[in-house]
């Protein structure tokens, strides 16, 4: 089976609290590796401390993410990650940790395809979009 997992690109050494922060928002496991704990820590002593690797597991979800990348991330609008929620509780708490710092584009509102749903760009530019299908 096929499953794709989005890899987030962080400018400015924000991956690992970046990573952290959705983290606290998710729950889930969060694993990072650096530069240093790495085979290549001799060839960019400079960079020992930037995320290679991270990686924060929940459940059948896994976002990865580094500062590493060989050119530097534009942040824009071409991809937006969403979170289809299972309850309206859950929808309310994590639209609330995820707008802290970030702007709220659309509000969680019902929407005509029977859900509740609100889109929010995160502090760190990430835009994030959560559905609870309504009963």
């Amino acid at each position: 089976m096929l499953k794709l997992n989005p890899y987030l690109r962080f400018n400015d050494d924000k991956c690992r609290e970046a990573m952290n922060f959705y983290n606290d928002c998710l729950g889930g496991e969060l694993t990072f590796q650096t530069m240093g704990e790495s085979p290549m820590a001799g060839e960019m002593p400079e960079a020992k401390d930037k995320i290679i690797h991270a990686s924060l597991k929940k459940g059948d979800m896994e976002i990865l993410a580094s500062d590493m990348m060989r050119d530097k991330a534009i942040v824009g609008d071409n991809v937006a990650l969403s979170i289809n929620c299972e309850s309206e509780e859950e929808i309310k708490s994590l639209f609330s940790k995820f707008s802290d710092g970030g702007e709220v584009f659309m509000p969680l509102e019902k929407q005509f395809w029977g859900a509740l749903f609100g889109v929010i760009t995160d502090k760190y530019g990430v835009e994030w979009m959560f559905n609870y299908p309504l009963k």
